[in-house]
């Protein structure tokens, strides 16, 4: 049996049954035509198909890395399969079985102490929450330069990440802004070292999110990745089952956790400063020091959406107390709360949001503990599991 055949289209087929499901797919396109000439696929039939797959694929002579990843993939496809199909899973553990992490609450008392500091940083009349929101709104940027500025981004990041990591000459990404959709940002990886990129303009895009948004998606975060991949493990080492990017799978939580990352490895600290100078050439003020400065205070909430998750899909709150939670902790408005349900709800992506949060969690930590830049290199060249990732950070 032809094993990364079969976990190609076996994943093609799950996109039959929940489309999205295949975030990218630049394999042989044989493979999608056949599927696509199938009967609609049974989900038990598919989980089935994972678990036998997963003995082919242990047994056979694969390399231990390029094993591991395998095997991975299909637990979380086994698991689709079975949650598709109706099968009682507890949230937790359905988190677990896709992404090798278990998700927890965050801590009311770090929310509290990040409070204290954003506190300390926006004084002013009102509430810590009015406060918050008046910032933001004086931070965004005019809708007619959001291109420009995204364009000036991505061209910035773009020269730091081919000194940095390298880049094939010819790769490319394209900007669209989109409307309409449950997320924020959206990479689509064409193959060929090509991306598209949408940026949602459901909700104002703030100068303080934009660098971070065109790092997670582009330089160096997800296009970056997949560049790097499809030359060193799909050109270089004919490693097939890397043309094929599947959401529920470990590969995601590493995917968004090093893109996540990303503005950090690129520019690191004094990003503020850096993205002032970007903003200042296209004629728009931005503080950039302080607009760090909070960005720092409020990064002990980025557990809040998992919050969220877990509230939702494994405490029984209804949707009413979940927007609450996330407007008390997150500083956010009842439109943006329940815009983050949208995502939270859909049944492809209501267990993704611990690809962030637990993702940014143990890369970050990971990262601190070795060289950061070489690991980061690593997450980027290799297919690295988050459960190899565990591995190695308790060993040191």
């Amino acid at each position: 049996m032809d094993v990364i055949r079969e976990y190609c289209l076996l994943g093609l087929r799950f996109d039959r049954l929940v489309e999205g499901f295949v975030d990218a797919y630049t394999g042989d396109p044989a493979l999608k035509q056949q599927v696509a000439a199938e009967a609609a696929p049974d989900p038990a039939a598919l989980s089935r198909s994972a678990a036998a797959l997963i003995r082919e694929v242990a047994q056979s002579d694969l390399e231990p890395q390029r094993l591991a990843f395998l095997v991975g993939q299909l637990r979380g496809l086994e698991a689709s399969g079975r949650s598709l199909a109706g099968e009682p899973m507890s949230f937790v553990d359905e988190v677990e079985a896709y992404f090798q992490v278990r998700p927890s609450m965050g801590d009311p008392e770090s929310y509290a102490s990040a409070h204290t500091a954003l506190d300390e940083l926006l004084p002013g009349d009102g509430s810590l929450t009015q406060r918050y929101i008046r910032y933001r709104t004086a931070d965004e940027i005019p809708p007619d330069r959001l291109e420009d500025a995204m364009l000036a981004f991505s061209s910035a990041l773009r020269d730091r990440v081919r000194t940095s990591y390298g880049l094939r000459e010819q790769e490319t990404v394209e900007y669209v802004v989109v409307t309409n959709e449950p997320w924020s940002g959206f990479n689509y990886y064409l193959g060929d070292y090509r991306s598209r990129v949408a940026v949602n303009a459901d909700l104002p895009m703030q100068m303080s999110s934009l660098p971070h948004l065109i790092a997670h998606e582009s330089y160096p975060g997800h296009h970056t990745e997949r560049c790097h991949k499809e030359q060193l493990l799909v050109e270089g080492k004919q490693w097939d089952e890397q043309t094929i990017m599947l959401v529920n799978t470990p590969e995601c939580l590493i995917a968004e956790g090093l893109a996540d990352l990303g503005l950090r490895v690129a520019v690191g600290d004094g990003w503020g400063r850096w993205a002032q100078d970007v903003f200042a050439d296209l004629g728009l003020h931005f503080d950039g020091e302080r607009a760090e400065a909070i960005t720092n205070a409020r990064a002990p909430l980025g557990l809040i959406n998992q919050d969220a998750a877990l509230l939702l899909h494994d405490r029984g709150a209804s949707q009413d107390d979940v927007v609450a939670h996330l407007c008390r902790w997150g500083l956010v408005p009842e439109i943006r709360a329940r815009k983050s349900l949208e995502f939270l709800t859909s049944p492809l992506w209501r267990a993704y949001t611990s690809t962030y949060a637990e993702g940014y969690r143990l890369l970050g930590a990971w990262l601190d503990a070795g060289d950061e830049q070489e690991r980061f290199r690593r997450l980027l060249d290799e297919p690295l599991t988050p459960s190899a990732i565990a591995v190695e950070l308790a060993v040191v």
